[in-house]
């Protein structure tokens, strides 16, 4: 079961201002690349479940993160099912992200006092995902929407808490619209973690690109 309460993780959320998202089916290489984030400064891995026995990989990393790596959060991304959502937090999975707004999920995961953030593409359903209980929605596919959605959900509803992921980059610059318009966080997946990082297995580099990202986002936000 999970060991953070979803208000932990919200906060955790807010605070450091990013989540890395991440997919390998080889546990070996996903233990290296967890270690380099959480090295950089990272406390959250949104672990994205796209691959066959997917559920296997994550349960191995989470044991290795409660026992190697204090503070890390781990959670799952890409699930698009309650059983799906219900299994993961069966392996500890701390937050559950989908790319829609879903009921069935919301309920087993507001049953456990899990973080769940759906993909949310309007007002509408941001609005029907808060009244469902969720604490931070996912503005997905970012890059389609941009800044400015943002900046104009938060005019009529400045309570709202939104992540926008897909589109984000590790650029001052991008990062820099993201948070003035009004983002809680971010989501980077390949800008972040990107292939030519796994194919070198250059972990050193990763955790400096974490580092200063975190470094970027918490300059922008002071």
């Amino acid at each position: 079961m999970a060991k953070y309460t979803r208000i932990e993780v919200a906060t955790v959320m807010k605070e450091t201002g990013m989540i890395p998202l991440f997919y390998h089916g080889d546990v070996a290489l996903g233990k290296e690349v967890l270690k380099a984030c959480y090295d950089g400064g990272a406390r959250l891995m949104e672990f994205t479940s796209r691959g066959d026995f997917a559920f296997e990989i994550f349960g191995a990393l989470n044991k290795y993160a409660l026992a190697e790596l204090p503070g890390m959060i781990l959670g799952v991304g890409s699930v698009t099912d309650a059983a799906a959502a219900s299994l993961y937090m069966q392996l500890g999975a701390n937050f559950i992200v989908t790319p829609v707004l879903r009921e069935d999920i919301a309920l087993v995961c507001n049953r456990r006092k899990v973080l769940w953030s759906p993909g949310c593409g309007s007002l509408t359903e941001i609005a029907k995902a808060e009244e469902l209980g969720c604490e931070i929605v996912k503005l997905f596919p970012g890059d389609i929407y941009g800044p400015q959605f943002i900046k104009g959900i938060k005019g009529p509803c400045p309570w709202t808490s939104i992540m926008p992921t897909g589109g984000v980059s590790t650029s001052e610059d991008n990062l820099k619209s993201w948070f003035d318009a009004g983002a809680t966080c971010v989501g980077i997946g390949s800008q972040l973690i990107s292939n030519e990082i796994l194919i070198n297995k250059d972990f050193d580099g990763l955790r400096e690109k974490v580092k200063q990202t975190l470094e970027i986002i918490k300059a922008i936000r002071a």
